[in-house]
């Protein structure tokens, strides 16, 4: 992971005349989607150079809190590109891929974001003319989609930053690595889940993990109340008071003063991080 972290290109934004032009990171798989990739420059097939490659050994080891991460910098776009399903040079490693893609759609979407801005394709080393098309394409959505306003939009930001601590916590991490035994090979019951229920307590999962994170998020600089909670991320007051309580318990958050009847809660900070 460190190996792909050292290559992400910056992404300050390069003014161009008056045109914009999105900036699209693209993970690919050293196996199959870099060959891919590799094929179409040798077959000298057409497409945006807007995208930034970033060779890793398998797809699966594109994390969602660095997809986040980078969103959080200011990218317009990111294109996860692996082996198709069941050729994955390290046998399992793409379905562990779709598995954790859906948990940063589901993020991505909590935090504002559309998540049209990531892609996921499958492209072998021998599907050159495929590549071309898939980032052409995806190029053509994300200039529809228009720039990210992250790096502007401090609420936006906001909001990214609770998805990527969110996507970092043990609950949302056990729960998607576990996913594919659970469907394929069940429990220590031996009970498979089905995929429909196991889909419905992840998304219930992720949007708890996010509230509490913006929970935090917001209570960093100011102590807050849990109606003022409750009005800025549009979230019932009671289900506010159950966060508070579950974040309480671990150290998280402490109650300030109370200010008359009402209490404050501010986010305890160790070594200025979280």
């Amino acid at each position: 992971m460190a190996e792909a972290q050292s290559k992400i290109p910056d992404m300050k934004p390069e003014p161009k005349g008056d045109e914009w032009e999105p900036k699209i990171i693209g993970f690919l798989c050293n196996w199959c989607s870099y060959a891919g990739a590799d094929l179409c420059g040798v077959s000298r097939y057409q497409y945006p150079t807007n995208v930034r490659p970033v060779r890793v050994m398998c797809s699966t080891r594109i994390s969602p809190h660095l997809v986040l991460d980078i969103f959080k910098a200011g990218a317009d776009g990111i294109l996860l590109g692996g082996c198709h399903l069941n050729d994955c040079h390290y046998i399992s490693g793409n379905f562990y891929t779709e598995k954790r893609v859906r948990l940063m759609w589901k993020l991505l979407e909590d935090a504002g974001i559309d998540p049209k801005r990531l892609r996921l394709e499958w492209v072998s080393a021998s599907e050159g003319e495929k590549f071309s098309k898939v980032v052409t394409e995806f190029t053509e959505q994300v200039t529809k989609l228009g720039p990210s306003n992250v790096r502007k939009d401090n609420v936006l930001k906001t909001q990214v930053a609770a998805a990527d601590n969110a996507s970092e916590t043990f609950r949302l991490r056990a729960l998607v690595g576990k996913e594919l035994d659970l469907e394929k090979k069940g429990n220590v019951y031996g009970n498979k889940l089905e995929q429909t229920e196991l889909e419905k307590l992840i998304d219930q999962a992720t949007k708890e993990e996010f509230e509490r994170a913006l929970i935090l998020e917001l209570s960093k600089s100011k102590a807050m109340s849990v109606k003022e909670l409750g009005k800025i991320m549009n979230v019932p007051t009671d289900k506010v008071l159950r966060h508070i309580v579950a974040l309480r318990q671990k150290n998280l958050l402490a109650m300030e003063h109370p200010e008359g009847f009402t209490p404050t809660y501010k986010t305890i900070e160790i070594g200025g991080e979280l």
